[in-house]
């Protein structure tokens, strides 16, 4: 398979004056381009990172549903999940399997050999916490990264740098390296897999850079719509996890509850469209059928709209340009439906305001947000902090923070690492501080 450099990218489309979304350079995301053209005979070969959580699985039902467009060549997990990761290798007929526990090796392999007939060659199996960033560099078109945390950043790195194009679920890859990723990235190789960025991604492709007034990316809310701060001071993890709208992991779920996921959604947006942070907003839809929405300059604003299902977005990522057909359910526009938008309350979420800072602050800043948020929800949902805790604890680790890197200077993978240690030590400390003082 043909992979094409920089020079080689061309513009599927001539939008405007300059034939694609932005001037010089061209921003991380861009729907004129298109990195590494396919003809439409083969399966597209895809890795898929994160396989057996909700990314992956959704992926590999819509392969399933496509195998004249896709074929899997490869699929990583954490390693929990065994017997659905063998089940997968199975119905994929993939060439290898890998998993960042090296202690599951021998619970995969008899898995495996469940799923496989007898003399049947089984998959290659690649195991330890580099396993994922080997496959993400293996031969294939597109890699999906959907691996939750920051450790999905070295798999991007390492997909970018073999020339794959990338269908990027993991935003940590983007928070906390956004210098990194920019600096390997070519025009048109990343495609933006999260539904708002998908949704952003679909609509700027109706004009140029030089035609966007704002990006405005929806919020469901989450299951604290409407409450002041003072009414989220004794929520319950129970709570927190009771999402109205969509069925997530615990940890992005807590995210959506804080809005910390919206935070993190607009330095991506940021870092992805190269748009300013005063021209990223957010607003509040309780639906989440409007993924997210482009104003232009003339005063029109063009909206992308589904109903909640993440196969849409998964679809624009590993099949862009081209749409797959039925990837996702449509609207049934015979029944009524209502519609609303509020403004984001600030007060009771900061965790919005606070993201802008952070992005803007740049350098390993938004790895320290990141980081302490992850160690405090981790906190709340063990029952060690209260839920306004988890920003005002955020907050303070921000605040405490002195960068590794002096401004100006090119960020490296070890001050990311650094950072984050760093802050997910002083966050701990600062969480058993504010629940020692509130039992006192």
């Amino acid at each position: 398979m043909r992979h094409i450099g920089a020079r080689e990218v061309r513009a599927r489309t001539s939008c405007g004056h300059n034939g694609g979304m932005s001037d010089s350079p061209s921003p991380l995301a861009d729907p004129h381009l298109v990195f590494d053209p396919v003809s439409g005979e083969d399966p597209r070969d895809i890795v898929i990172l994160g396989s057996t959580g909700s990314i992956g699985t959704q992926a590999i039902d819509l392969v399933l549903r496509n195998p004249d467009r896709f074929r899997v060549t490869a699929l990583s997990a954490a390693g929990g999940r065994v017997g659905l990761l063998a089940e997968q290798a199975r119905r994929l007929r993939v060439r290898t399997v890998a998993v960042a526990r090296e202690d599951a090796v021998p619970a995969l392999r008899e898995a495996l050999r469940g799923q496989y007939e007898a003399g049947e060659p089984l998959p290659e199996i690649l195991a330890g916490p580099d396993a994922a960033t080997q496959l993400a560099a293996s031969d294939c078109h597109t890699v999906l990264n959907g691996i939750t945390g920051s450790i999905g950043l070295a798999p991007t790195l390492a997909a970018l740098e073999a020339g794959r194009t990338l269908a990027l679920a993991n935003k940590e890859s983007l928070i906390v390296g956004g210098p990194l990723v920019k600096a390997v990235a070519k025009p048109g190789q990343i495609i933006p897999v999260d539904s708002e960025h998908a949704a952003l991604f679909q609509a700027l492709a109706a004009g140029t850079r030089a035609d966007v007034r704002r990006l405005v990316v929806t919020a469901s809310g989450g299951p604290f719509r409407g409450r002041t701060k003072a009414d989220l001071a004794d929520v319950t993890p129970e709570d927190a996890l009771a999402h109205p709208t969509w069925a997530m992991g615990p940890v992005i779920t807590v995210n959506s509850a804080t809005l910390v996921n919206k935070g993190l959604e607009v330095i991506e947006a940021h870092l992805l469209y190269d748009i300013p942070f005063d021209r990223i907003e957010v607003v509040v839809h309780p639906q989440s059928y409007v993924h997210s929405m482009v104003e232009f300059t003339d005063g029109s604003t063009l909206a992308q709209a589904t109903p909640p299902d993440m196969r849409g977005p998964i679809a624009i990522g590993i099949g862009w340009p081209e749409r797959v057909p039925d990837a996702a359910p449509a609207f049934d526009w015979t029944k009524a439906s209502s519609w609303e938008f509020h403004p984001l309350d600030n007060d009771a979420f900061p965790s919005v305001g606070l993201a802008r800072h952070v992005g803007e602050l740049a350098g390993t800043a938004p790895a320290v947000f990141n980081a302490a948020n992850e160690e405090c929800v981790d906190a709340f949902l063990k029952g060690e902090l209260p839920f306004n805790g988890i920003m005002e604890t955020v907050t303070r680790t921000v605040e405490e923070h002195v960068p590794a890197a002096a401004p100006g200077t090119a960020l490296t993978v070890a001050d990311v690492l650094e950072a984050e240690t760093w802050a997910r030590a002083r966050a701990r400390e600062l969480a058993a501080k504010t629940t020692a003082e509130a039992r006192a």
